[in-house]
């Protein structure tokens, strides 16, 4: 889909533009793809609908603008450790699920492929995303970090999976807490799986 940038001649507002994305990610967080209008993200923005259309000609452009804006991506890493490497990831995974746009970012994982004119681009960027991942630790299989047959599939899956699980999972009442412990929790989180590789190539 091609986000429609404003009419020439008129200039966007810095302003408009962050209440508009702000207000776009907290209803998707809130209510959906099936909650999410173009009316709806006016009046909790505070513009006239006029000014939305004016710079994005439907509500899936909007969104995945927003969503581009607010949410982000997975940054690769390569810090020549596998376990720094993977703390970074863990701490970005928390980051994004821990901050402001993390109920969007939950509601993207369960309704992103529904969704029309977003569907290729979210397939396109987990791709991307994984193939990242995946490299963290077939560097670290290279180098010797971790054995050979260790399965990368598997690691990955709990380390994301631990990480989201651990967001999901803590009280709303104690997410102060848990973002002010993020970081220890990715260094714990890939100790273990660290701890649980090399203790399983030992028995084998």
């Amino acid at each position: 889909m091609t986000i429609t940038p404003a009419q020439a001649g008129r200039p966007r507002d810095p302003d408009v533009d962050r209440r508009v994305a702000d207000a776009a990610i907290t209803l998707f967080g809130e209510a959906g793809w099936a909650g999410f209008s173009v009316e709806a993200v006016a009046k909790r923005a505070s513009v006239g609908k006029a000014s939305i259309y004016l710079r994005w000609q439907t509500k899936e452009a909007l969104l995945v603008e927003a969503l581009r804006l607010r949410v982000g991506i997975i940054d690769e890493v390569d810090t020549g450790s596998l376990r720094e490497d993977l703390i970074r990831l863990a701490r970005q995974i928390l980051g994004l699920y821990l901050g402001d746009a993390g109920r969007a970012a939950l509601r993207l994982d369960l309704e992103g492929d529904l969704i029309p004119g977003l569907a290729g681009r979210l397939s396109a960027l987990r791709t991307s995303q994984v193939l990242a991942a995946r490299g963290i630790v077939r560097r670290g299989i290279s180098r010797g970090e971790i054995p050979e047959g260790t399965s990368i599939t598997l690691l990955l899956d709990t380390l994301v999976g631990g990480a989201i699980n651990h967001v999901r999972a803590t009280p709303k009442e104690r997410q102060d807490a848990l973002r002010d412990g993020a970081a220890r929790y990715a260094e714990q989180l890939v100790d273990f799986l660290l701890s649980a590789v090399h203790s399983g190539a030992a028995a084998t």
